[in-house]
């Protein structure tokens, strides 16, 4: 299943994308009687993902009744807005690790926080902060959580998983290398985390370790590399988390990047990962009015 969340008639609501197009879950409400909630996080929340899954997988031929828009006339936005945690993953590939430290990675995961308020979509400016210094834009698949879970095992962690997006994160780095201790902040700025607007279920890819995760620099693919070649998978990142947090529904992980990008004014940047819609970005310096 794939979903993407769409500004339809001034709302922010989740869709279906398939081969024919865009079919908001609205639609499928009107037509069929379903009360589904059609904001994806509420979706999340209320735990009636799984179920829409589960139609989907046995009932999705019914779509086909259904009117659809075309996907070059719809207005994609963040999957959503405001997810109860963001939680970002560094150096999680083994040529970025070396390359930002000199030596192999850490035994573990270094791992990091960002605020509800860095958060856009696609299509929204990047704005680099007054006085901030060279800022940095990484590529990297996000895993949305959508099973409240606790100390869980690797076994059972790609059983919570409820999909994947693309994502572009931001780092302040002149901030970030006067003192490590800084990285939060570095990380922090409004509109340093862009999410993308669509996700694919985990059934959607056949071989996750072999899908692709790009970060595109006006319009040049400046770096690039696959699931596996990360030092810590998706379930052992699920699992390691899990036992310093209860992961709840909606949460977004980000699994690191294969590289970053120096960001200027007038660029684009963007995430393109394969079974998504490309995330883009345009970047602008920040104005401060008095």
């Amino acid at each position: 299943m794939k979903l993407v969340t769409i500004e339809d008639k001034g709302r922010e609501q989740v869709a279906f994308w398939t081969d024919r197009g865009i079919t908001p879950l609205a639609w499928l409400n009107e037509q069929f009687g379903t009360s589904w909630d059609t904001d994806l996080f509420t979706l999340l929340q209320k735990n009636q993902f799984t179920a829409l899954r589960n139609w989907y997988c046995n009932e999705h031929g019914q779509l086909a009744s259904l009117a659809s828009l075309p996907a070059s006339d719809v207005s994609y936005r963040a999957l959503y807005r405001r997810p109860r945690k963001i939680i970002g993953v560094g150096m999680n590939y083994w040529d970025k690790a070396i390359e930002l430290s000199g030596r192999p990675p850490e035994d573990e995961p270094v791992i990091f926080l960002k605020p509800d308020s860095s958060l856009i979509g696609s299509g929204e400016m990047i704005r680099l902060p007054v006085g901030a210094g060279q800022i940095t834009a990484e590529a990297e698949l996000a895993i949305v959580i959508g099973q409240t879970c606790k100390g869980i095992g690797e076994e059972q962690a790609m059983d919570v998983i409820a999909g994947y997006t693309t994502s572009l994160d931001m780092t302040a780095k002149d901030i970030h290398a006067r003192n490590p201790r800084f990285m939060q902040r570095a990380k922090s700025f409004d509109t340093f985390l862009s999410l993308g607007s669509s996700l694919s279920t985990p059934e959607e890819y056949e071989n996750l370790n072999e899908l692709e995760i790009q970060t595109v620099h006006n319009g040049h693919v400046a770096h690039s590399n696959t699931v596996n070649h990360m030092i810590f998978s998706p379930a052992y990142l699920i699992s390691f988390l899990s036992n310093v947090m209860t992961l709840h529904p909606g949460d977004v992980i980000l699994t690191g990047t294969p590289g970053s990008v120096t960001i200027q004014p007038g660029d684009v940047v963007s995430c393109q990962i394969d079974g998504l819609r490309k995330l883009d970005n345009r970047i602008e310096s920040e104005t401060r009015t008095l």
